[in-house]
C-alpha cells in the first residue's frame, strides 16, 4: 500500500508539472516563467526549493552526532541567505530584467568574467543536486525493503523529475513547488504530532536533547573555534547568494516588491520548518535506541526513514514518505534547470548569436538532459554525505562569485579588473589550501578553514584590483542597487 502511494503521489506531481508546460510559450517562460508569479508561488519556490534531502535526511543526522553547533551552514547559513537575497539582492537584480545571474556578470564586468563566474556557478551544482538524487535512491531503497538497489532508485527519481522539468522548466518547478510546499508543510506538522505520542510528549524530547548538550550553539571562545564557526555560517549563508536557483526565483516575481518579500518570508518559513525533522530524528533516541545504534555509525542518514517505517501506522508513513519524496523532487527539479540554463545561457550562447529563440530553448531542453546524466554519475561515485554535499557545494560560490556581486551592486568603484582579482585570489587560495591539507602540509582543521581563507583573499582582491591602476578593462555599468 504505501508503495502504490508513493506511485500515485509521483503521477500527481508529474501531472501538475506537465499540465503547468503548457503555459511555455519561449525561452524567458522557461527560465523565469515570464516573470508573472504572485507572492504565493515565489514562498512556495524559495522555500521548496531549500527544503531538501539534506533537510529532511542530511540536517537530522549531523544534529544527532554534533548537536547545534553542526548544523550551523543548514538551516542557519542557508536561511540567512534567503533573508539577506529578500531585503539586499532581489530589488536591485529584479529591476535589471536578467534571464541568469551569469548575465549580471556581463552587464557589470564583461564577458570574461561572466564566464568564469558561470563556470563556477555551474559547477557548485554537482555536489547540491548529487545530494537529492542520492536521497531519491535512499527512499525508493527504503520503501521496498531493499528490493530496489539505491543506485536503481536514483536512475529511477533522476528520469521522473527529469520528465517534467525537460517538459515546463520554471513554470513545472512552480506549480509542482506550491503542490509540494503544501504536502511538506501538513505531512511534518502531522508526523510531528504521531511521533510526539510515541516518544511521550515533545517536552521528553527537547529536555533528553538539552540535557545531552546538543543545544549548545555558540563556539568556545577562542580563535580557531570561533572563525570555524563563522567560516561554516558564511559558506551557505553568503555563497549560495550568487546562485542561479535562488536568482531564477526573485526574477520569476511578478514585480521586485514580490520579489524581496517571497525571499524573506520563504527564508522565515524554512528556518521553522527545518526543526521538525531534527526533533523527528532525535525522538528515535527516546523510542527505538537499538535503531540509532545500528546506524548512527555507519549511515545516520537512515535512522528517520526507519523510525517511521518501524514505528509509525500506515497513514503517518504514506504522508511522511510523501512529504519526503516533495521535498527532494521539488529541490532535484530547481538545482537541476538552474545550472543548465546558466551553462546555455552564459556559456554556450555567446558562441551562437544567430540562434533563434525556439531553437534556444531546444537547446536548453539537451543540456537540461545533459546535466542530470553527469549528476548522476557524480552521485554514483561520491562517497560524501547527503549534509557533505550540499555544503561543498557552496564553497566555490563563496570564494569566486560572492564578492563581485555584492561589490558590484553596492560599490560604485568596482572595476571588471577589481572582479577577475577577486576571483583569481578566491580560487587560488582556496584551491591551494584544500590541496596543502590533502598532502598533510596543513592540519585537517587549519586555524583558517580553506573556504574562509579563500573569501577573505577575494575580497582583498576585489578591493586592490578596483582601488589599483586599472591594467584590465572591459565595457562595464555602474552599480545598480
Amino acid at each position: 500500500m504505501l508503495i502504490w502511494f508513493v506511485v500515485l503521489y509521483i503521477t500527481v506531481s508529474v501531472g501538475i508539472g506537465l499540465y503547468a508546460s503548457r503555459r511555455v510559450k519561449n525561452t524567458a517562460d522557461y527560465v523565469v516563467a515570464g516573470h508573472h508569479l504572485p507572492l504565493p508561488f515565489i514562498i512556495a519556490t524559495v522555500f521548496a526549493t531549500w527544503f531538501g534531502s539534506e533537510t529532511v535526511l542530511g540536517i537530522p543526522a549531523k544534529f544527532m552526532a554534533e548537536g547545534l553547533q553542526g548544523v550551523i551552514a543548514d538551516p542557519f547559513g542557508s536561511s540567512m541567505c534567503l533573508i539577506l537575497v529578500g531585503l539586499f539582492f532581489a530589488r536591485p537584480l529584479y529591476r535589471m530584467k536578467l534571464l541568469t545571474i551569469g548575465d549580471y556578470y556581463r552587464t557589470r564586468y564583461g564577458r570574461s568574467i561572466e564566464l568564469a563566474a558561470s563556470l563556477c556557478i555551474v559547477a557548485s551544482y554537482l555536489g547540491w543536486v548529487s545530494a537529492q538524487i542520492t536521497a531519491l535512491g535512499l527512499v525508493f531503497s527504503v520503501i521496498t525493503h531493499g528490493a530496489i538497489e539505491p543506485w536503481q532508485g536514483m536512475a529511477i527519481g533522476t528520469a521522473i523529475v527529469l520528465l517534467y522539468t525537460l517538459a515546463g522548466g520554471m513554470f513545472s518547478v512552480a506549480f509542482t513547488d506550491l503542490f509540494q510546499m503544501c504536502v511538506i508543510l501538513l505531512g511534518m506538522i502531522y508526523i510531528a504530532f504521531v511521533v510526539s505520542g510515541i516518544a511521550g510528549g515533545a517536552g521528553v524530547v527537547i529536555e533528553h536533547a538539552a540535557a545531552a548538550g546538543k543545544f549548545e550553539f555558540l563556539p568556545a571562545f577562542e580563535p580557531r573555534a570561533m572563525i570555524a564557526f563563522l567560516a561554516a555560517w558564511i559558506t551557505m549563508g553568503f555563497g549560495s547568494i550568487p546562485q542561479q536557483d535562488v536568482f531564477q526565483r526573485v526574477s520569476a516575481a511578478k514585480d521586485e516588491q514580490t520579489a524581496g518579500r517571497g525571499s524573506v518570508i520563504g527564508g522565515c518559513v524554512y528556518f521553522v520548518f527545518a526543526f521538525i525533522p531534527i526533533y523527528l530524528a532525535y525522538s528515535a533516541i527516546l523510542i527505538d535506541p537499538a535503531l540509532v545504534n545500528n546506524h548512527i555509525n555507519s549511515d545516520s542518514q537512515y535512522i528517520l526513514p526507519n523510525l517511521i517505517l518501524q514505528h509509525t501506522p500506515l497513514a503517518a508513513q504514506a504522508i511522511f514518505f510523501g512529504a519526503l519524496l516533495a521535498a527532494i523532487m521539488s529541490c532535484s527539479s530547481a538545482t537541476l534547470l538552474a545550472p543548465s540554463v546558466t551553462f546555455a545561457e552564459n556559456v554556450l550562447r555567446p558562441f551562437l548569436p544567430k540562434l533563434a529563440d525556439w531553437q534556444f530553448l531546444r537547446l536548453l531542453r539537451w543540456i537540461v538532459l545533459l546535466f542530470a546524466i553527469c549528476v548522476f554519475s557524480f552521485a554514483l561515485g561520491s562517497g560524501a554525505t547527503i549534509y557533505g554535499m550540499v555544503e561543498n557545494a557552496y564553497k566555490i560560490t563563496l570564494v569566486a562569485a560572492f564578492a563581485p556581486l555584492a561589490f558590484g551592486l553596492y560599490w560604485k568603484r568596482a572595476t571588471t579588473q577589481g572582479a577577475a582579482c577577486a576571483m583569481a585570489l578566491g580560487l587560488g587560495v582556496w584551491i591551494s589550501c584544500e590541496l596543502m591539507i590533502g598532502y598533510g602540509v596543513l592540519p585537517p582543521e587549519p586555524l583558517l578553514p580553506a573556504q574562509f581563507a579563500g573569501w577573505l583573499a577575494s575580497i582583498i582582491g576585489m578591493l586592490a584590483g578596483s582601488l589599483l591602476p586599472q591594467w584590465y578593462c572591459a565595457p562595464q555599468h555602474p552599480s545598480t542597487a
